[in-house]
């Protein structure tokens, strides 16, 4: 007797077994019916009903239109995808959608791939017979966000952005509001983007069906930049960029298209152009650095990565307890930067003010972290403007440059050399991969013979693995979608589980899946880009960052100092902000009168223990006073339901409050928070 479970779509028998629900055995039978809420790697919506069949009734039961995708399968189902009726309820539903829709199709970001546009073709909607919306009562486009640019005009009620930031990122910074008629999309209170706790990284805008959540637009930025004789623009480019990048021209993804853009982006009239996996390698020489140090003194671990710039806005917003942990290295965005402006100017024969640093890159999150005051020299953005693979792609086109028949050229020395160990910074678990390559020959003094850590490779959700060394094992973690990042904090600060080091970024996959990549991904698609970062690895020259002689150089002649020195510590490294709004209530204690003041945030359970909040406010103001340091801080008392006890001085965490020692160390933090505020 056989196992196998059959039904029948459109009088084809097909064979199902793990899928999750009709539509995706229909899929498999070679049938593509239309739907904009599903997405196989966030839960069943069932929002847009165009994925509607007819299934054959049984035992003389009628026949019963169903949504495919919140319909389990089940043997000898007969399934029937197209039929008058189905065909006419699915042009209503998307003629009743076009005539709430704003349509202005040509100027919209996203029409090139607008899947509201390619459903109302295949389904040959040719006119729309319900009464149009009005342009006087269009809402309001929110542009708050450096980031993301929300259009609810735009928006189809699809809900894909809400599970998107709920399910993957488990944040929820953007919801239903209201019903019927007045339904849309919108963060809570009506607030902007750029208001609330979104951290930046895109994802809404990756499942965004339509032009309703995009990428901040800074193109014409750039063209500004570029028609400005009187600037010196030069470009970097991110690692992810060059695997996604020829998709708009034909090319499979995963294909390395780092030297036809070279070649395109000189065509623009970039003066030069760099690879922003120079200062990936440049980063492995700080962090594996500083993991080193940190792992045999056994000091402040596990270690953070901190290449993903949405992870630390996260790390920053709801575990700011954690701040010490994270690493204190730029991005590998943030020390391009600040290597360009500090050597290109004399390089290339130049001012630092008309030196003009563009950035292309996978990732919305970057266009925030690059205006972010910490990265700014006497008010100057030391990346001047970031734009996304999207974003380039579009620039490329306006040009009529057809990037596929373009012969590669190579990237500008010094900041164009890159090891594989930079190359594979654009997936998950290639940071790690690329600082164990780093730390293995310089804890045992021995080259490696392999360089290959596949342990840490994949798409799996949470990757662990332990690595002997002979300073003792060494247990790591990588981890994508900040929902598992959650679980991955949560299982250090309840014991159960020990790391060392941990590599944590925000984007399924990794930055090869970045909010800012070409729209329409899948998980077949994140497969091919990752592989494709490790087909370049293994074509680069050299494979570990610490071979690459022009970072030594840049050590030696602009930096003064080897990693980890106090020179690169200036240039290379940064510190964070405790952006916790996570309360039940939060009420001000102190407010300095200086320019710049030191953030302190007593945080203690509201039922528990209230009364440690007011011993904590008193001990605090009573210092702060007697040493002359009122003006220069800003004191809140945080109360939460979690049951953490905590004061947080800047980004210096400081915990276990009942005991003596703790106000001490509070003290300390202060001294040196407020000595280097004045320093």
């Amino acid at each position: 007797m056989s196992d196998k479970k059959i039904l029948t779509v459109n009088g084809r028998e097909v064979e199902f077994d793990a899928e999750r629900n009709l539509l995706e055995v229909i899929r498999k039978a070679g049938v593509e019916i239309p739907t904009f809420c599903y997405h196989s790697h966030l839960s069943v919506y069932g929002a847009c009903r165009l994925c509607l069949v007819e299934v054959e009734g049984q035992n003389g039961r009628p026949n019963a239109i169903m949504a495919a995708c919140s319909t389990a399968p089940a043997a000898g189902m007969v399934v029937h995808t197209e039929t008058k009726e189905i065909r006419a309820m699915r042009k209503i539903a998307v003629e009743l959608l076009l005539a709430n829709h704003d349509m202005d199709c040509p100027t919209c970001v996203r029409s090139e791939n607008c899947k509201l546009q390619a459903v109302a073709r295949q389904l040959g909607v040719e006119k729309i017979r319900y009464k149009r919306l009005q342009k006087e009562n269009l809402k309001p486009v929110d542009t708050s966000s450096p980031s993301i640019q929300h259009d609810p005009n735009k928006c189809v009620l699809c809900g894909d952005c809400v599970r998107a930031c709920t399910e993957i990122q488990g944040i929820g910074a953007i919801h239903f509001s209201k019903r019927g008629s007045n339904a849309t999309v919108l963060p809570a209170f009506g607030k902007g983007l750029g208001e609330v706790e979104c951290v930046n990284c895109g994802q809404c805008a990756a499942v965004c069906p339509t032009g309703a959540l995009v990428p901040k637009q800074d193109r014409d930025r750039v063209w500004d930049a570029l028609y400005d004789k009187s600037k010196t623009v030069v470009v970097e480019v991110a690692p992810a960029v060059r695997f996604a990048v020829g998709e708009a021209w034909g090319a499979k993804p995963g294909e390395n298209y780092s030297g036809k853009l070279v070649a395109a982006l000189k065509l623009m009239g970039f003066k030069h152009v760099y690879d922003t996996c120079f200062t990936a390698d440049m980063t492995i020489f700080e962090e594996a650095t500083e993991f080193i140090e940190r792992f045999t003194k056994k000091e402040k671990l596990p270690l953070f990565t901190s290449c993903c710039p949405a992870w630390v806005k996260y790390c920053e917003t709801y575990y700011p307890e954690m701040l010490p942990n994270v690493s204190s290295c730029r991005s590998p965005q943030g020390m391009f930067g600040s290597v360009a402006k500090n050597i290109l100017p004399e390089q290339l024969g130049c001012k630092r003010e008309d030196l003009v640093v563009v950035s292309i890159m996978p990732c919305t999150a970057k266009k925030f972290e690059a205006q972010l005051p910490k990265f700014k020299v006497n008010g100057v953005p030391e990346t001047d403007i970031v734009i996304t693979t999207s974003e380039v792609q579009r620039m490329i086109s306006s040009l009529g440059i057809k990037l596929n028949e373009l012969e590669p050229e190579a990237f500008d020395m010094p900041l164009g050399f890159a090891t594989g160990g930079g190359i594979i910074f654009g997936a998950s678990g290639g940071v790690m991969e690329a600082a164990l390559r780093y730390a293995v020959e310089k804890v045992t003094g021995q080259t490696l013979k392999s360089v290959d850590f596949k342990a840490v490779r994949g798409m799996d959700a949470i990757k662990e693995a332990t690595l002997a060394t002979p300073a003792g094992d060494v247990s790591i973690a990588v981890v994508h979608g900040l929902a598992n990042a959650k679980k991955v904090i949560e299982r250090v600060k309840s014991g159960e589980k020990h790391y060392d080091f941990i590599e944590v970024m925000a984007c399924p996959g990794g930055c090869i899946s970045g909010g800012g990549q070409p729209h329409g991904v899948t998980d077949a698609i994140r497969r091919q880009r990752q592989a494709g970062t490790y087909v370049a690895d293994k074509a680069a020259q050299l494979q570990k960052s610490q071979d690459n002689h022009w970072v030594d150089e840049c050590y030696k002649e602009h930096i003064g100092g080897g990693p980890g020195s106090h020179r690169a510590h200036e240039i290379l490294h940064t510190t964070y902000q405790n952006r916790s709004q996570i309360f039940d209530a939060k009420i001000p204690a102190m407010r300095g009168t200086d320019a710049k003041r030191v953030p302190i945030v007593i945080t203690v359970n509201a039922e528990t223990n209230p009364e440690l909040g007011e011993k904590y406010v008193n001990l605090i103001s009573d210092y702060v006073t007697e040493k002359g340091y009122a003006g220069a801080i800003d004191l809140d008392v945080a109360f939460t339901s979690r049951d953490h006890e905590v004061v947080v001085v800047d980004a210096v965490a400081v915990e276990d409050l009942e005991c003596d020692s703790a106000f001490a160390k509070i003290q300390t933090a202060i001294d040196q928070a407020v000595a280097a505020l004045r320093a």
